[in-house]
């Protein structure tokens, strides 16, 4: 006799009443279980929780319902060695130091030697400058 195999579908379409509804719906929009917590404890796709919340809620409801996220105010205070207008105010007169050029080149060479050239370096005076300055 041959070997014959049976699949079964599975479970057959829920049908839900619509005050079964409106409860995972209440429970999807407190502030306990995120929506997709509440279609997975319930069996349901999130996407048909969303569509039972558009049917029962409307589209504006949905949104105005929902505690959306804030704001909060933050305040970043200066690190010790910072200056503030306070304390630039209780300094005695020092130095004025100019600004830093524009076009200003920094590098720093191995043994702790700083090199700072402007952009209206001559690049062959700069090239036997680092051609000295470096090991080879």
């Amino acid at each position: 006799m041959p070997r014959v195999e049976v699949i079964t579908r599975g479970e057959r379409r829920r049908v839900w009443t619509l005050e079964q509804k409106r409860e995972i719906v209440a429970e999807s929009l407190g502030p306990d279980l995120t929506p997709t917590e509440v279609a997975h404890k319930h069996g349901i796709s999130s996407g048909l929780l969303y569509n039972w919340r558009r049917q029962i809620l409307g589209e504006r409801m949905a949104l105005a319902s929902r505690v959306l996220p804030g704001f909060t105010q933050v305040e970043i205070e200066p690190a010790q060695g910072e200056l503030t207008a306070e304390r630039l105010e209780s300094m005695p007169p020092g130095p004025v130091v100019s600004p830093r050029a524009p076009g200003l080149i920094e590098v720093v060479l191995p043994g702790g030697i700083t090199l700072r050239v402007d952009a209206e370096v001559d690049e062959k005076a700069l090239r036997r400058v680092l051609a000295a300055l470096l090991p080879r």
